[in-house]
């Protein structure tokens, strides 16, 4: 049975209701940074085994809330899954990031493509998620998350990472066709996956969309922003939770919502199209201007992010005084908006484990102080 949330912050803000301080958690939270994740990692004996064993990616997941007071957990696991459980052999070589065997490149593979079933490929991740939401007993909210269906069109044409995208970009211009299909397989399959999360026990669902920016303006609309569209309007955006009376005993369920963000790297440029899509948060990376981005988004998202992860190289001096700055720069949450504080990507491996805890503290401190001080001048 799941319980009731005890810290629901990071929701309310996504929902822009009010929060008492400004929740944070981070990208790859859960990741090499940690030396008890390294363990783990290390008893699982590869990436993949560790997040195709619902017990070890719950450890894993779980392993930065026992170090810091974050306001969320992630699910553990990866974006390529999708990809792999429709058949495309992925496998991770050493030092060279993710490879699929076999990639999306002629008619015949394009054709062969089918969304997968998430409950039965996918099933150990739907496995992960509910022994995830059962150990966290109700401390934070879980998010589940996938790449969006571009991010994902990249790495099956590829055959893996790229640094100019040349097999998928020659393929969106010579055969746009092909492009589409792909791209409908994937917003198919996303929308399919997130949905199995959330009746898993996901309270939150994240779309990255990791190489959106890597688009041209107006590529960016058709090939990544239309699919992701498309996924958004496929969400089950509720999901029933259960009520408890003074005994802990249930007396019955509620429908809460399940907000919805999209994170675009390298999207700033399009941040009023993103929020149109029908997401509840817009993630920003940190070439966005916190202020700026709220001033063009107003009350139709919240915001997440978005400190630049090499801050936490810093002095814990440095590091309070840059998240004071995003904080400052959001200003404090009025009715209608939301802030979350998170990394404008993902954490770095490199990152001292102590500098997260620099950044917590910060957070919280700090935002509950801005409220006391708006509070304070709204009441004079």
């Amino acid at each position: 049975m799941t319980m009731p949330l005890k810290n629901d912050t990071f929701l309310r803000a996504m929902l822009r209701e009010p929060t008492d301080h400004t929740p944070v958690w981070l990208m790859r939270q859960a990741g090499r940074y940690l030396p008890e994740y390294n363990a783990t990692r290390k008893k699982a004996g590869s990436f993949l085994a560790l997040c195709k064993n619902d017990e070890l990616a719950c450890e894993v997941t779980l392993q930065p809330l026992e170090r810091y007071p974050l306001d969320a957990a992630i699910l553990f696991s990866d974006i390529l899954t999708v990809p792999d459980a429709m058949g495309l052999g992925l496998y991770f070589s050493e030092g060279e990031g993710p490879k699929f065997e076999r990639p999306v490149r002629d008619e015949a593979a394009v054709a062969a493509l089918a969304a997968p079933d998430p409950n039965d490929s996918l099933g150990y991740v739907m496995k992960a998620v509910s022994t995830i939401r059962h150990a966290l007993g109700g401390r934070v909210p879980l998010i589940g998350f996938s790449g969006s269906p571009w991010t994902l069109a990249c790495y099956m044409v590829e055959g893996g990472g790229s640094d100019d995208f040349r097999q998928v970009k020659t393929m969106l211009y010579r055969r746009p066709d092909l492009m589409s299909r792909i791209l409908e397989v994937n917003a198919q399959s996303v929308a399919d996956y997130l949905n199995a999360q959330v009746e898993a026990g996901a309270q939150a669902l994240m779309i990255f969309d990791s190489w959106g920016g890597a688009l041209a303006d107006g590529a960016f609309q058709k090939f990544s922003l239309g699919p992701i569209r498309k996924v958004v309007d496929r969400l089950q955006r509720e999901r029933d939770e259960p009520v408890l009376d003074a005994d802990g005993r249930v007396i019955g369920q509620r429908k809460v919502r399940v907000p919805i963000i999209v994170f675009t790297k390298g999207g700033g440029l399009w941040l009023e199209e993103i929020a149109a899509t029908g997401c509840d948060g817009v993630g920003l990376d940190w070439t966005v201007h916190m202020g700026q981005a709220r001033a063009r988004i107003g009350d139709r998202c919240a915001l997440q992010g978005n400190l630049d992860p090499m801050v936490l190289m810093a002095s814990p001096e440095q590091i309070r005084a840059e998240a004071l700055k995003v904080l400052e720069s959001f200003g404090v949450p009025q009715p209608g908006a939301g802030h979350v504080f998170n990394l404008g990507h993902g954490i770095s491996q490199f990152t001292p484990p102590d500098s997260v805890s620099a950044l917590v503290e910060a957070v919280h401190s700090y935002s509950r102080e801005q409220r006391r001080r708006g509070a304070s001048a709204s009441s004079l």
